[in-house]
């Protein structure tokens, strides 16, 4: 399993240090998953190989082909594709392409432009999937980036690919944001990027989150929204682009409301996109349904249950 020393060595004596507990082994050992087993064997087997490069960039690049012989790509490879789907990417490991589902450096290239220099500054990355984003905050010179998302199977394909940087200040934890002990003031950036919609009290989300900011720390707010006047939110009926756990739609001057009330100040909307196919779809590592088959057929405009199609907004705002 991960090697967790590096971060209590981070942590230790500093507020932080209340996160110890979900590093103990007691505390992944009661997780309950039906595949974590299987994940963990796989990870114990792993080839024990070297990066010669680490290359944080639009592609996560660890490790080059020329550290790996024909046998060790093979295993490399089978053990890779045991942990799909693979959602957040694109990745390179060791000449071994993960063409993930979303290409996530166009969401970061939306992002990165407008928000706080990351240099030097510790960072909670709610969400955080299998740590793409992680590394690429890592580029932008975070001192230290702490991911949290409840699926265990995208903290385990964080965990293979983790073992391969040992040095690199970024791990996940799979943990919700409500298990964390609050108040806990003490980042300097949060990202929370595509979970808004997905928790039944959007108000509650917002204000946990602002609990793990220091006074003038930035929130980075990725989410769903709908066109609407203020106090307007879509309530999906059952599902929304086939997703069953999506809460609450927001129009953007609603979302605007929400982060004043849950004490946020100089709110700015740094982008508004349409989500596109290109963007979003299924391939070789994500081989499920994915954008495309939640729209319309016949108007891609709407999703299948005729709500209007994926929107996303990014917002930035200070914690007061």
């Amino acid at each position: 399993m991960l090697d967790f020393n590096p971060l209590h060595a981070i942590i230790d004596g500093t507020p932080l240090a209340q996160l110890q507990p979900f590093l103990a082994p007691e505390f992944i050992a009661q997780i309950k998953h039906g595949d974590l087993p299987r994940w963990q064997q796989l990870l114990a087997v792993l080839p024990a190989l070297s990066a010669s490069v680490i290359t944080l960039g639009d592609t996560i690049t660890i490790g080059s082909e020329t550290d790996i012989d024909a046998s060790q790509r093979a295993e490399m490879e089978q053990a890779l594709r045991a942990f799909i789907p693979w959602r957040k990417g694109p990745f390179n490991v060791f000449g071994i392409h993960i063409d993930t589902e979303w290409q996530s450096q166009l969401k970061w290239q939306r992002v990165a432009h407008a928000i706080t220099p990351l240099a030097g500054r510790k960072v909670l990355d709610v969400g955080s999937g299998n740590g793409y984003y992680g590394f690429r905050m890592l580029e932008a010179g975070a001192a230290l980036v702490l991911g949290i998302d409840p699926h265990i199977a995208y903290v385990a394909q964080f965990w293979a690919i983790k073992q391969y940087t040992p040095k690199l200040p970024l791990f996940v934890l799979p943990l919700t944001l409500e298990q964390i002990p609050t108040p806990l003031p003490h980042f300097d950036t949060i990202f929370s990027m595509g979970v808004l919609y997905h928790r039944r009290s959007p108000l509650d989300h917002l204000q946990q989150l602002r609990e793990c900011l220091r006074s003038g720390g930035e929130l980075v707010l990725e989410t769903l929204y709908v066109d609407g006047d203020e106090g307007y939110s879509l309530v999906p009926a059952s599902r929304y682009a086939r997703m069953s756990n999506v809460w609450f739609v927001p129009s953007i001057k609603t979302l605007v409301r929400w982060l004043m009330r849950s004490r946020f100040g100089d709110i700015q909307i740094i982008d508004e996109s349409v989500t596109s196919l290109q963007e979003q779809r299924k391939t070789d590592w994500m081989p499920f349904n994915s954008l495309q088959d939640a729209l319309d057929p016949s108007n891609p405009e709407l999703t299948i249950e005729n709500y209007p199609a994926p929107k996303r907004v990014v917002v930035i705002a200070r914690a007061l």
